[in-house]
């Protein structure tokens, strides 16, 4: 697998790490050109709930019929693989290519934690370590046919989400994750400032923890004050794709059944409103 190497200070890279550098452009684009439609999963900061996000739009687009991919590019904290209950597996190795670990509904899933020795491993790396690892296995990746991939990237603007949004070619979408918390819209909107930046048109806001709506009489009560998703989206002049209600079985499905809301609890109002998301991410942002 080819590794990226430094090339600051007036070093000259040698005749070899061009070559290999090369070749692993010519392996992402040949990947990449694979996928249909590419979905980026942002937030400013984390803790609003985006790889929750993540993990059940990639079910919900699974389920329209989408032959779906998802790849965690948390470096640091990879979680993907345990909220879908595949954290024992490993990437295959077949050729010089890896494999990636599938779910029972057939969903494709790359991740940093399929590396690791253990889940008590940590990453402790630099920029230039961290853009590398992703570039990597976004070539690395015997990915296939794919009708739609979801990345999930870690909160900011760090390098990670910068390394993905720069090296993916005509991203079709940034879905943007945010709580109704000034803070997080501040945040928020610094993402939105960096994609714009890097001329990606397409952007959308899920508002999610919008409310609470109490199990017993059915009121919706504002946990984290009022919800303004809207509002907000509007004036960033963005797309405002939904709000998703804060629910407890919706994190106890990832952590205690290894399985995202859509799967575990399709009837529920969290798992239908992550389906209408889907359906506007299709609508707005992919062309049939």
């Amino acid at each position: 697998m080819a590794h990226e190497h430094g090339h600051g200070h007036g070093a000259e890279l040698s005749d070899e790490d061009k070559k290999a550098i090369m070749e692993q452009n010519i392996n992402i684009t040949r990947n990449l050109n694979n996928i249909k439609y590419k979905v980026a999963v942002m937030s400013g900061k984390g803790g609003v709930g985006k790889s929750t996000v993540a993990v059940n739009l990639a079910e919900a687009f699974n389920k329209i019929g989408f032959k779906t991919a998802l790849f965690d590019v948390d470096i640091h904290g990879p979680n993907v693989p345990k909220m879908l209950g595949i954290e024992d597996k490993k990437l295959d190795v077949k050729g010089n290519k890896l494999v990636p670990v599938e779910t029972e509904n057939g969903i494709s899933v790359a991740s940093m934690a399929f590396l690791l020795d253990s889940n008590a491993s940590p990453v402790i790396w630099r920029g230039p370590q961290k853009t590398g690892a992703i570039k990597q296995l976004i070539s690395d990746v015997a990915w296939g046919n794919i009708d739609v991939m979801i990345f999930d990237n870690p909160p900011g603007t760090g390098d990670e989400p910068l390394t993905v949004l720069q090296t993916i070619q005509n991203l079709d979408a940034a879905v943007m994750v945010t709580t109704p918390s000034s803070v997080s819209e501040e945040d928020v909107l610094k993402c939105v400032s960096m994609t714009r930046m890097l001329n990606i048109e397409n952007i959308g806001l899920v508002e999610n923890m919008a409310y609470f709506e109490c199990p017993d009489c059915g009121k919706k009560v504002n946990l984290f004050g009022e919800n303004k998703g809207k509002e907000f989206a509007e004036a960033m002049e963005i797309d405002f794709l939904g709000e998703l209600p804060f629910r407890t079985a919706v994190s106890e499905s990832a952590d205690k059944l290894e399985k995202p809301i859509v799967e575990a609890d399709p009837d529920s109002d969290a798992a239908k409103e992550f389906m209408k998301i889907a359906e506007e991410i299709k609508n707005k942002y992919m062309d049939e």
